[in-house]
């Protein structure tokens, strides 16, 4: 016989009334129960779909049979706690009646009732899930079974010369399936078939299986017909669309509403212009890539420090151009939400998209392309003939060429894209091989510039220079201007004044955009130091009535012997510090002259303060000037289309250009068709001949004329010279960015073997380039007078 002691009795009967070791024992067993649960389904929640829930069970992750068996353990495991619990309630509440005072209230329960109701629906729901989690295992068993059924051998790499990458893809898949994520999220679980199902319906590199085909085919459905696009003139969604939190977003904003009016006019301007032409409503994508965190972001902090706006200008006005042409936007600065949008699947961006691209065009720029590459996979090469990049200084074709610019020195750390070049779109027609996007100034109505003239001071110059590094070495130029003139400055300082400006200069600080545009329309003549490069700030000057004044570069600059363009993709050779004001615009609006020549300066300024000039702004450069010209693009450039020169070998096509009649170039020939699709329209071609060491670029401004690059497949043929009456002793077909040219030493001919690399940029003493150039509209450089 065992004795208790009495006191223990005591203890275990307390413990029973007050369950609170059972209770801290029962969250115990429910918290590792948990556990064990998440842990048993960890492979099917890791390769679950977006919009799955959490508790999601996915039938083609390994391992499912484990968790059917932990599920079934753990139902076993509370359903035996269930009972022990009981058995001890009853026992307590014997002992209690035998030694109670009295009957128990009419209300009265158990201390352990409410708990064994939690106990047993937990238990009941585990059971629960184990019958759900059985039934589906059994399903995907009878399905994996018919389908190995009988084909042992259908999940090996096949040897089809059609799909030579087909086993290397598979033995990487072997080794490194496991590196992504993303691989589980589209079902490969780790065996062969798996691979090669993912490798033909995911991927293209392989067949598609056999017994993949047998099942029902699907129709695609037939595409709803394309709603119109509407010029719109309320930019409020527009201004919800860019979003906000950033500096640079809320500048962006201003500017867009400062314009508002102007947009909404040109969209009035050139609605009537195309007489109400069908234009098919574009879904556009823009990524702003650089003012993502991710890339940095330097841009924002240095809005209200005198940092650098031309990006801003340039990407506000995109939008707004987008906008009001009445296309469907979407606009992103983040990478979350890129991915978002794009259709990214989980992990770390070895997989294609999930789902098509919803948008046929997307804007970005450098830094958004290379996260489009990191996050879209094999996808990026799929739809990177849509995309558009604003690249500010451009990109010519042999830095854009990826294996050429390796082999010939022209890597650098932007470019290799391998896209078609006019794919960049710039700031200023830097070169035809890139597309001229631009931006807009301020236009000012017949009224606004007649109060202009009337209040401009004679003597009043105002130096181009938010920065105190600009002014640092210029007192020798200040001191001779201020000789002549007042000086007023711009430049942001945050306690004192800048030491790099001198005493005598009127430093107005940073000024918000209307202010700065007031004292633009008093001045009489905007001074450039020299930086920034190409900014929009000498058109504004310009239009609000200033002579624009600036240096000439000797040497000129380049990635060679400048720092600021060395990595740039670009060889441009840059004479001056806004290349396109001295060429396009010129006097009596813009002055270039050598800064260390005091006397040619000194005499520039006295010339400038006794010229009278009218306010100016270049139609390409008003609101209906971009609309105009964005809308040309999105309605005929498509780049997804092939490019196809004709092949190397003598049957290729004989060109169809007569010689013209004053025997100096070729002119398409009347008889000719128009090459029906290619735009700008071949009818507008003329082909010359360029001296050595003249690039075509040169070659056709020399004539009046632009390069248009999309013709130099009409001319890459041995007829085309022959036609121009140049002797061709032999014809060599390369891949060269100067081709096609003629080498007059050997008398031979060269073809363009790669289309990516033609090329209106570049210029070699030993070649003769031939060069394709076109018309072009009076103040719309970038469209021939036929292209609307």
């Amino acid at each position: 016989m065992i004795t208790v002691h009495p006191e223990g009795k005591i203890m275990v009967r307390r413990c029973l009334v007050t369950l609170r070791p059972f209770r801290l024992f029962v969250l115990g067993i429910g918290f590792f129960s948990l556990c064990f649960l998440m842990a048993s389904l960890g492979g099917q929640l890791s390769a679950r779909r977006p919009g799955d829930s959490p508790f999601t069970i996915r039938t083609e992750v390994p391992g499912a049979l484990e968790s059917r068996g932990a599920l079934r353990r753990m139902s076993e495991l509370l359903e035996l706690v269930a009972r022990r619990v009981d058995a001890l309630a009853r026992l307590e509440n014997g002992s209690e009646l035998h030694r109670g005072r009295g009957p128990p209230a009419p209300d009265w329960q158990p201390p352990a009732a409410g708990l064994m109701e939690r106990i047993q629906a937990i238990a009941q729901n585990v059971s629960d899930i184990a019958v759900k989690v059985d039934q589906i295992l059994r399903h995907s068993l009878v399905l994996h079974s018919k389908v190995s059924e009988g084909r042992p051998d259908q999940c090996e790499a096949p040897s089809d010369p059609q799909f030579p990458d087909c086993s290397g893809k598979v033995e990487w898949m072997r080794a490194r399936w496991t590196s992504d994520p993303c691989y589980a999220f589209f079902g490969v679980d780790g065996t062969e078939c798996s691979f090669l199902i993912y490798l033909s319906e995911v991927e293209w590199f392989c067949p598609r299986l056999p017994w993949r085909n047998r099942t029902a085919p699907h129709t695609a459905p037939q595409p709803l017909p394309r709603a119109q696009a509407v010029f719109r003139s309320n930019l409020t969604h527009l201004l919800e669309l860019m979003g906000s939190g950033k500096e640079s977003l809320i500048f962006m904003k201003k500017r867009t509403r400062r314009l508002a009016d102007q947009w909404a006019l040109a969209a009035q301007r050139l609605a009537r212009k195309l007489g109400g032409a069908q234009r098919d409503q574009k879904q556009i994508l823009v990524h702003i890539g650089f003012l993502t965190e991710e890339s940095g972001d330097v841009f924002s902090p240095r809005v209200l420090k005198g940092g650098p706006l031309g990006e801003m200008v340039q990407w506000a006005d995109i939008l707004a151009a987008l906008y009001v042409l009445g296309h469907g936007l979407r606009v992103t600065v983040s990478l979350k939400e890129l991915q978002s949008n794009l259709g990214v699947p989980p992990g770390r961006g070895s997989c294609p998209l999930t789902v098509p691209l919803p948008f046929d065009l997307i804007y970005t720029d450098y830094h958004g392309l290379q996260q489009m590459r990191q996050h879209m996979g094999l996808s990026f090469r799929e739809y990177r003939c849509r995309l558009r990049v604003i690249d500010t200084f451009g990109t010519e074709p042999a830095y854009n060429h990826e294996e050429y610019a390796t082999l010939h020195g022209y890597r650098t750390t932007w470019g290799y894209w391998n896209l078609r070049p006019q794919q960049f779109m710039t700031m200023f027609p830097h070169t035809p091989d890139n597309s001229f996007m631009g931006f807009v100034s301020e236009e000012l109505n017949q009224t606004e510039k007649q109060r202009v003239k009337a209040g401009k001071a004679r003597n009043m110059a105002v130096v181009y220079g938010k920065e105190a590094g600009i002014w640092k070495g210029k007192e020798k130029v200040l001191s001779i201007l201020s000789a002549h003139m007042e000086v007023h400055g711009t430049v942001f300082y945050e306690s004192q004044r800048p030491p790099e400006v001198p005493a005598f200069v009127k430093n107005h600080g940073l000024l918000p955009q209307p202010e700065f545009q007031q004292l633009l329309r008093k001045a009489k003549l905007f001074v450039g130091f020299g930086f920034p490069y190409e900014g929009p700030a000498p058109l504004e000057a310009i239009a609000n009535g200033c002579v624009f004044l600036q240096s000439r570069f000797r040497p000129p600059h380049s990635s060679l012997n400048h720092e600021f363009f060395r990595g740039k993709p670009t060889s441009r050779e840059v004479f001056s510090q806004h290349p396109y004001a001295e060429r396009f615009i010129g006097k009596p609006h813009v002055w270039t002259v050598d800064y260390n020549n005091s006397a040619e300066f000194e005499a520039a300024i006295k010339a400038i303060m006794g010229t009278q000039v009218e306010p100016y702004l270049p139609y390409e450069y008003t609101c209906e000037g971009m609309l105009e010209r964005i809308h040309a693009y999105i309605q005929y450039q498509d780049f997804c289309a092939a490019p196809a020169p004709a092949p190397p070998g003598a049957g290729a096509p004989k060109s169809p250009f007569v010689l013209a009649p004053n025997a100096t170039h070729l002119e398409w020939a009347r008889n000719a068709s128009l090459a029906p699709g290619a735009w700008p329209p071949a009818h507008s071609l003329q082909a010359w001949l360029a001296a050595a060491g003249r690039a075509c670029t040169d070659a056709c401004l020399d004539r009046g004329l632009v390069c248009e690059p999309s013709f130099f497949p009409f001319l890459n043929s041995r007829d085309a010279f022959q036609k121009l009456q140049v002797p061709c002793d032999s014809t060599e077909w390369e891949m060269n960015h100067l081709y096609p040219a003629f080498a007059p030493p050997g008398r031979e001919c060269l073809l363009q073997k790669e289309p990516l690399l033609f090329s209106c940029a570049g210029a070699s003493a030993k070649h003769r380039r031939l060069c394709p150039c076109r018309d072009f509209r009076r103040g719309q450089v970038a469209l021939c007078r036929a292209c609307l």
